[in-house]
C-alpha cells in the first residue's frame, strides 16, 4: 500500500499550506501527484430565499482558489511532484469523497480545526463525517496545535510527521493494513513503534490466569508486528497498555515521544461510528498529533 497520489481538500487556513510541506518528504518512498481540491460552500454562493444564484460571487472565489493553489503548485513542481487543481461549489464531505473516489488517491489529508479549550476537540463535525465513511486512508493533520499537558499551555509543531510513527493495533483487518502501509514508509522513519491496550472491557471481570494469558498473546503479537516491519528494514519497538483505550495510546505516544499516530479504523456499522464514535475517532479528536486512519 504505498501512497502515490495524495487528495488535499483545504479551506485555505492558516498553515495549510505548512501542513502541505510536511507531506513532501513522502515523495522519497513513491508521492508522485496531489490534488489540490477547494469546495466552494453551496451556501455561499446560493440565493435561497429568491430562488438566484450568485454566479460573480462563485467566479471570485474560483479565481482566489486558483491563484493561491498555483502558488502550492510551484512549490510542490519543484520538489518533481505533479498536481492538479480542482475547484467545486457543494456540500463538502460528499464532494471530497467522490473526488477521491474519482481520482482514485492513496490519501485523503484533512485539517483539524481550532482547539478552544483543553478539553475539547481538535476534530470538526465535517472531518469526523469524512473518516467515518471514507474507504481511502485519512490523515487527520495538525501542523501547530495548542494543548494542556501537565496543567501547562504546551504549542506544538508537527512538522516531521513519519520520523516516530506509533502504530495502535487491536489486531484487526484495518489494523493489518495499517501495518502494511507503515512498512511503505520505509525510507523517511527513524523509528516505529507499535503498541496494544488491553481495554477495561476485555479485562473487566477476568481472573489472574486468564489476563495472563490475554498479556502474553498480545506481546506475541506485538513482537510479531515488530518483526515484520523489521523484515522490512525499520527500527521498531513494542508497547503494552492496560485501561481506557484512547487515553493509554495518547500517553504512550507522548512518552516514546511519537511524531504521529495511526491506526486502523474499527469494523463497527458506519452509521453508528458517525453518532457514537470509535476509539480511533476518539484519538483523532483528543491527541495534539497527527492521526492516520486507515479502513
Amino acid at each position: 500500500m504505498k501512497i502515490e497520489k495524495i487528495l488535499f481538500p483545504t479551506k485555505f487556513r492558516e498553515l495549510a499550506f505548512n501542513s502541505l510541506e510536511s507531506l513532501l518528504v513522502l515523495k522519497k518512498v513513491g508521492l508522485k501527484e496531489v490534488v489540490l481540491y477547494y469546495v466552494i460552500p453551496r451556501e455561499d454562493v446560493g440565493f435561497v430565499p429568491y430562488g438566484g444564484y450568485l454566479k460573480e460571487e462563485e467566479e471570485r472565489l474560483r479565481e482566489e482558489a486558483r491563484i493561491r493553489f498555483e502558488d502550492w503548485q510551484s512549490a510542490l513542481s519543484k520538489q518533481g511532484i505533479k498536481s492538479k487543481i480542482i475547484v467545486e461549489v457543494g456540500d463538502p464531505v460528499p464532494n471530497i469523497l467522490a473526488v477521491a473516489e474519482k481520482e482514485q488517491v492513496n490519501l485523503i489529508v484533512v485539517g483539524r480545526k481550532k482547539r478552544k479549550g483543553p478539553e475539547l476537540s481538535f476534530v470538526g463535525s465535517h472531518t469526523l463525517q469524512l473518516i467515518a465513511r471514507s474507504k481511502f486512508p485519512t490523515l487527520v493533520s495538525k501542523y501547530m496545535v495548542q494543548f494542556e499537558y501537565n496543567g501547562e499551555k504546551v504549542t506544538r509543531v508537527n512538522d516531521d510527521i513519519f520520523k516516530r510513527p506509533l502504530l495502535a493495533s487491536d489486531w484487526s483487518e484495518p489494523s493489518a493494513r495499517a501495518l502494511d502501509l507503515l512498512k511503505s514508509l520505509n525510507g523517511i522513519i527513524e523509528k516505529a513503534f507499535v503498541c496494544h491496550i488491553i481495554g477495561v472491557k476485555i479485562s473487566k471481570g477476568l481472573d489472574k490466569s486468564e489476563l495472563y494469558r490475554i498479556e502474553k498473546e498480545s506481546k506475541e503479537r506485538l513482537e510479531d508486528y515488530c518483526t515484520r516491519l523489521k523484515s522490512e528494514g525499520i527500527v521498531a519497538e513494542p508497547h503494552l497498555g492496560a485501561g481506557r483505550t484512547p487515553l493509554e495510546i495518547i500517553r504512550i505516544s507522548r512518552e516514546i515521544e511519537a511524531s504521529m499516530i495511526i491506526m486502523g479504523t474499527t469494523g463497527k456499522d458506519r452509521l453508528h461510528e458517525i453518532f457514537m464514535g470509535s476509539t480511533s475517532h476518539r484519538v483523532a479528536e483528543m491527541s495534539e498529533l497527527p492521526t492516520l486512519l486507515v479502513p
